[in-house]
Order: structure tokens, then sequence, then C-alpha cells
């Protein structure tokens, strides 16, 4: 009997492995229409219920609204799914047993049969993989504060950084180095543009400060820069299309950087590192802001999820 695997084998559990697509995704990637990637962690974790579930099917039509298909990424029972129907939703936003899975956790995720919401690399991972071209999110993770110290960035920076997709977004969560994560993108070669603005976006605020080197105007710029990039070759990584929150919508300035100040203070005293850094940085802003933080979080979200569609709408009309 042979001692290896037997090639048919091989190739099955591979496609076991394979990401699901959803009907509806399905038929649009095969008539070239556009979709739109969504993560699904803000739904398990990142809102309360019921509004999770509420927020969700909003964000979903909103793209729909916007002349694209949504695409929300997940992981259930052990399949990676692109594009989940109402009862899959369901289950995301109201499991407690739901796990947070990255990048990393995507191989013992399949493997054991785990179901778990997909932060910002899995999904735009699993986008890519299936193909499609274009993601929105709220606020990217990048490079931490003290980093000389702790040597801590989000694992979001490097997958990006090899992964060919669109990631429209309100720039980098403000609990972090802004102006090192602009360099590390820089130096990761992955690109940045400002949509209608000068200046990077401060997640819940308008603007971090932080210049940023290019501006485009409308969907059909990022989609001829999509298009240069392709036409171009060379090493794949993302292209970040930087969306400022709007600042009737924005959380007030001095008042974020009051309570992130204190934030920062109470996680020095309480000795917390690592990856519960941001989750306490997080849950402090929207308790000492009384929510506000998350209603500016949402905005940008929504802001976002428009845009994808729309700038999916060009790129796919473009192809056309």
């Amino acid at each position: 009997m042979p001692a290896h695997t037997p090639q048919h084998a091989s190739t099955d559990r591979s496609r076991r492995h394979e990401p699901a697509l959803s009907p509806e995704v399905r038929d649009a990637l095969a008539a070239r229409r556009p979709v739109v990637a969504l993560e699904s962690t803000i739904i398990a974790h990142g809102l309360p219920r019921p509004r999770n579930l509420q927020v969700a099917l909003e964000l979903e039509e909103l793209v729909r609204a916007s002349g694209a298909v949504p695409a929300t990424i997940a992981v259930l029972d052990g399949t990676a799914h692109v594009g989940l129907a109402k009862e899959e939703l369901g289950r995301v936003a109201e499991d407690p047993a739901i796990r947070k899975l990255g990048h990393r956790d995507l191989a013992p995720a399949l493997a054991t049969g785990a179901s778990g919401a997909t932060t910002v690399s899995a999904t735009a991972f699993l986008a890519a993989r299936a193909g499609l071209r274009v993601f929105a999110t709220g606020g990217l993770g990048g490079v931490h504060r003290e980093w000389a110290e702790t040597q801590d960035e989000s694992a979001d920076l490097r997958l990006l950084a090899r992964t060919g997709i669109t990631v429209v977004c309100a720039g980098v969560k403000s609990i972090l180095d802004v102006p090192a994560t602009l360099q590390r993108l820089e130096t990761l070669g992955v690109g940045v543009l400002g949509y209608r603005t000068a200046h990077f976006p401060g997640f819940y605020l308008t603007s971090s400060g932080e210049p940023v080197d290019w501006t485009v105007h409308t969907p059909e710029e990022v989609a001829e820069v999509m298009w240069a990039r392709e036409a171009l070759g060379g090493p794949e990584a993302a292209l970040i299309i930087a969306n400022p929150v709007p600042e009737k919508d924005q959380l007030a300035p001095e008042l974020h950087d009051r309570v992130l100040a204190d934030a920062l203070a109470a996680c020095r005293a309480q000795g917390i590192e690592g990856q519960a850094v941001t989750p306490f940085l997080l849950d402090h802003l929207m308790r000492h802001t009384k929510g506000a933080s998350l209603e500016a979080n949402l905005a940008a979200v929504r802001g976002n999820v428009a845009l994808a569609a729309r700038i999916a709408a060009a790129a796919s009309a473009a192809r056309r």
C-alpha cells in the first residue's frame, strides 16, 4: 500500500476547505457584476444584540442600493462562507459561541469545524481568494502606541501587503499610532488614496492630521487606479481608500482626545498588554463618551459600505 496520500484524496480535501459562495455571490461573479465583501466581526463582537443584526442587514441593503451585491464573510461549522443567507447572518449575530477569527485562525477553524466571525485580515484573504476585488470595513488595525517597547502591530498590515484587494475604510483606529502605521504601510508597499480629502482620516474623527500623498474624488477615479495597478503587475498588495467620516457625524475632537488620554492612562495603570489593549481602549471610549464613539464608528462604516459599492460598480462597468 503506498505510503503517500493519494492525489485525489489531497484534491478532495483542498476542495472541502475552499470558500463556499452564496448563490447570489456566485451568480454575480459569473456575470461580472459588482460584489462587495463585508466583515462579520462587527456583527458578532462589535455591537450589542439585537442591534447587531439590524446593522448587518442595513449594511447589506446599502450595498444593494448602490448597485452591488453584498458578500458578508464568516466561517460556519468549518466552512468559510462568502455571502450569508439571512438565517446565517442571524446565527453570527446571536450565537455567543461564535469565535473571532483572524487570518492565522482560518486553518484551525476549518480543520476543527469551528464557527467564527472574520476580522479584517481574514475577510480580506477570503474575499480575494474568492475573486472579490472590493472590501468595506470601519477602520484597519495598525502599529500600536509604544511600539518600540512592545513590537506590537496588527496582523492586518502584513496580510494587506500580500493581498491584492481594494479596502474602503475610515483610516486606522485612532487608539493606534497613526503616523507609524502610515510609515509601515509605505514600507510594505500598500497604496493609500484619500477619498475627497488631503488628510488621512482618524476613524472616529474626520482627520488624523496626517497628510496623504494622493487624493481621488470619484469612484471612477478609484477604478482607474485599480486597473492601472493591475496593468502594471508586480507584487500584489492592497489599495486602501481612506474615506473620512463626515464632520457632522464625527466624535467631538476634544471629547475624543480627553477620553482617549484617560483610557491610555487606565490601560497602563492596570497593566493591560497585548491583544487585550484594543478591546479595553475601545470599550473605555464607548462607555465614557456615552455611546458617541460607537455612533461615529457606525456612521463611518455606512459611508464606507456605500462608497465601496459605487467603486465596485465603477470597476465592473470599466471591465465590461
